[in-house]
């Protein structure tokens, strides 16, 4: 739930509103401000859990303005040293929708980054709390790679909509968890009934796909923002007097996964010589009946030596043991399909620990009906070594490949279910691959056959990578010589380079964020309503941040040099890669830069429709300028704060000081200069969510679309 700020202040007591808050379900509470200690007091006698909010001037150029970031630092250091441990602080938020024309203007990247610092320097003085960001749509690129877990403020107020981003959203999470931080409706357009029936939906919605938690915006209809009480929107759970709405009646809820007859799945495991592995996964597999009891769990033993058969019928007597004789993976997972029962086949491996609602997020999409294959993502336990962390960090690891946020072109064999229809019509998994690959010509096969593989972001498996650099490195040579096979039968699906040819996007577990070389999707004049990243790989995971160190550092850049390299060699017969050249976009050269004060408070979308008039026309869409004419590019962003005020950047690339002067007079000539009133106060605080979202509506659907091409 999100609390305050409110006009006047705190109240002389939390105890009546924290009272009614614990007693409708609520466990936390988001603030857009430091707490006082009698806040956090007040919240421990309730049982609340308080998420702090840094405030500072993030709506102004604070790159430009290097005393505004290191006041922040200050600021939130400070208040950590004495708050830090008060039991009730559960975490802090650095930050909160940086306005996507300002993150332009001072470049996405080194705004990235400058989040990143405040969550170091935060982190540096209580390493015991979470810290995040609160992102929102027009600048998903702005993702913070160090953050505990990944929050975004949405304002959809369609639950379909709603529920499709909700599955972007893991994507761009990556491995980490999500939290939707900002939820609401304003119930004086919409009306109270409506406010209490999105509520509903949008919490079922929010449990129904998978994410860590969603704050209610907001507690109360009074509410301050830009110097002044905003009378225009009601979006709390109780109003002006303090009174409860509907929708307070929504809560707490009884939200419960979608009721429908289970499927019978049949999980199968192949393991050679993992005796010292497989008793982890079995266990992982056993605690399944708490949340899905129907189920059977075959272990295939492909001929091991190390007494792995003894030991799974000895401990593990509720599992189906398979011995074999040598045979490899394709033929031993072959086998355990043969003697199944399961409408369903299940498949992971010997080092992988599925989930405990593995299962039941996998019926989830098979559900549906529309898919005769899905899988989740295959996640790298904590690593305990700082090779391990290195192995995690590491390009190579098994990654699903995204047609959409829907929609998977391949699934890893550690973590994928297929129909026992689609599997026996496949022909099942190719023996001629014996350690790898199998899992990417299986799905090959099934697309070719006019199958489609969907993806659950909640079906996951802990996945143990290679506990070594030397065993990790050996393990890309396996798959080099994996690629040399599937090459051979696919041709078609490779690239005269050797490389595979994917229609999807690669996803590395790392969240989806802005990068060097990055292709980001403004929209026009950088107005789209989602804006984000639109390159096909995707991030890799971070250095877990025990083991970054210099020597870690040192070693991820020599094994990211040779892992690509061993594969090529393994499967090309050459260490030469043809690696393709970093997007750069075009650079207009020389800049020059002036503002624009505006008492009226008009923004940048005002000076745009000037310019628009005299004949500059849009940018392209993934362009860091606004518009150009004659050569000349041009970009601007608004600086906002408090009251109706507002100063417009403006930067020009391309102009001589005559063409210079000329746009200066064309943005500043203002014939008709009319007194500040309420109504441009409104427009003031244009940028808040549910303007923004009304605002960006027209460019959504579209955005959407090019995002996922």
């Amino acid at each position: 739930m999100t609390y305050g700020p409110f006009p006047g202040g705190w109240p002389e007591s939390f105890s009546a509103d924290f009272t009614k808050m614990a007693g409708v379900g609520f466990n936390a509470i988001r603030l857009y401000e430091l707490p006082t200690g009698s806040l956090l007091d007040a919240a421990a006698r309730h049982g609340l859990k308080v998420f702090g909010g840094l405030k500072w001037r993030q709506s102004a150029d604070f790159l430009g303005n290097p005393e505004i970031f290191g006041s922040a630092v200050v600021d939130l250091v400070r208040f950590l040293k004495e708050s830090g441990g008060h039991p009730a602080l559960a975490g802090i938020y650095v930050g909160n929708e940086i306005p996507s024309d300002l993150a332009r203007w001072m470049r996405p990247l080194k705004v990235r980054e400058s989040i990143e610092r405040l969550i170091d320097s935060g982190r540096e003085v209580a390493p015991h709390l979470l810290f995040a960001y609160a992102n929102y749509p027009s600048t998903e690129y702005l993702e913070p790679e160090n953050a505990d877990f990944t929050a975004f403020n949405v304002y959809l107020e369609n639950e379909d909509a709603f529920r499709n981003y909700l599955k972007r959203l893991h994507h761009i999470a990556g491995d980490r968890p999500l939290v939707i931080s900002e939820f609401g409706l304003d119930s004086s357009r919409n009306g109270l009934d409506r406010q209490a029936e999105t509520l509903r939906w949008a919490t079922q919605a929010a449990l129904d796909h998978e994410t860590a938690g969603m704050t209610v915006y907001a507690w109360s209809d009074r509410w301050w923002n830009a110097g002044a009480e905003v009378l225009e929107w009601d979006f709390g759970l109780t109003d002006r007097d303090g009174n409860p709405k509907p929708a307070m009646a929504v809560f707490p809820t009884d939200c419960k996964p979608s009721a429908s007859q289970p499927k019978f799945f049949s999980i199968i495991v192949c393991t050679r010589n993992g005796r010292e592995r497989i008793g982890a996964c079995l266990e992982a597999i056993q605690q399944s009946y708490e949340s899905y009891p129907t189920f059977e769990t075959l272990v295939v033993d492909d001929g091991s030596t190390d007494g792995t058969a003894g030991f799974v019928e000895k401990n593990h007597p509720w599992v189906r043991l398979l011995r074999l004789p040598p045979g490899g993976l394709s033929a031993a997972r072959n086998a355990g399909a043969a003697a199944a029962n399961g409408e369903i086949f299940a498949f992971t491996d010997d080092d992988c620990e599925p989930d405990r609602e593995w299962l039941a997020r996998l019926d989830t999409i098979f559900q549906t009906g529309r898919y005769a294959a899905a899988g989740g993502p295959n996640l790298p336990p904590p690593p305990r070594t700082w090779e391990e962390a290195v192995v995690c960090a590491a390009p190579g690891a098994p990654s699903h490949v995204m047609l959409d946020d829907e929609e998977a072109e391949h699934l890893p064999g550690c973590n994928i279910a297929v129909t026992r229809a689609a599997f026996e019509k496949t022909g099942g998994f190719d023996p001629r691959f014996h350690t790898a690959g199998d899992d990417v010509d299986f799905c090959w096969r099934l697309r070719d056959a006019g199958f489609r593989l969907g993806f659950a972001p909640g079906a996951f498996v802990w996945h143990w990578r290679r506990p070594s650099l030397r065993t990790f490195l050996r393990q890309q040579l396996g798959y080099g010589h994996a690629e040399r096979l599937l090459l051979a039968k696919h041709p078609s699906r490779f690239s005269r380079r050797g490389g595979a040819k994917w229609q999807g996007f690669v996803y590395g577990g790392g969240p989806v964020r802005v990068q060097s070389g990055s292709i980001i999707y403004f929209g026009p004049m950088g107005e789209a309503g989602y804006q984000g990243i639109i390159n096909r790989m995707l991030p890799l995971r971070g250095l877990a941040k025990e083991f970054d160190t210099p020597l870690s550092r040192l070693a991820l850049r020599a094994v990211s040099f040779l892992q690509p390299r061993l594969r090529a060699w393994a499967r090309n017969g050459t260490l030469f890669i043809h690696g393709r050249r970093p997007y750069r976009s075009a650079s207009p050269g020389h800049s020059d830069e002036f503002s624009i004060d505006s008492p009226e408070g008009h923004d940048r979308e005002h000076f745009l429709k000037r310019l628009l008039k005299s004949g500059w026309i849009p940018s392209p869409p993934t362009a860091p300028w606004d518009l150009e004419k004659s050569g000349i590019r041009l970009l601007m962003a608004t600086e906002r704060g408090e009251g109706i005020a507002k100063r417009t950047l403006v930067r020009v690339w391309g102009a001589d000081p005559p063409v210079l002067g000329k746009i200066r007079r064309t943005l500043t000539n203002d014939p008709i200069r009319t007194a500040a009133n309420y109504e441009d106060f409104k427009n003031a605080i244009k940028e808040e969510p549910s303007y923004l979202i009304a605002e960006s509506r027209k460019h959504a659907s579209t955005s959407k679309r090019r995002l996922r091409k």
